[in-house]
């Protein structure tokens, strides 16, 4: 990924809700996607390395498409080490590995903050690349600043 590189998160899935349909039913082949799709809510917490550390905590509003594809809306807080606080929004998508529990993420970021300190964040676009394991319960994330 090209740009500066200004966070790496690793955090811990912390609870999901789901709308019907368990996740894990789906990934173990329990339960079939429906042809309208499936609506998880995914939350989760850990840190910020970086220009950006600090702690993260969030949930990401997941939709999974009957094909297969997760499409991601992902409303996130970064607490510095400074004390500000740091909006953090994304949209993307989630695809799986096949026969793996691991999904890669691919990410568009809006920052948004008032501190002044901070405020360089709000004028550059951010991507963010990463992976999800379901197994462990973990997700990584690099954020890079273009």
């Amino acid at each position: 990924m090209q740009g500066e590189l200004v966070y790496s998160y690793d955090v811990q899935i912390t609870g999901m809700l789901d709308y019907g349909i368990a996740l894990g039913d789906v990934l173990t082949g329990q339960a079939a996607i429906p042809q309208q799709g499936l609506r998880f809510d995914v939350a989760f917490a850990g840190a910020a390395t970086g220009r950006l550390a600090g702690q993260v905590t969030g949930t990401d509003f997941l939709y999974l498409r009957a094909d297969g594809r997760f499409d991601l809306d992902i409303h996130a807080t970064i607490v510095t080490a400074d004390g500000a606080r740091i909006a953090l929004h994304a949209g993307g998508v989630a695809l799986g590995r096949p026969g793996e529990p691991v999904v890669e993420l691919a990410e568009n970021v809006t920052l948004q903050t008032a501190a002044p300190a901070y405020a360089w964040v709000l004028s550059r676009q951010i991507w963010g690349v990463g992976h999800v394991n379901l197994a462990a319960g973990t997700i990584h994330v690099d954020g890079y600043m273009q």
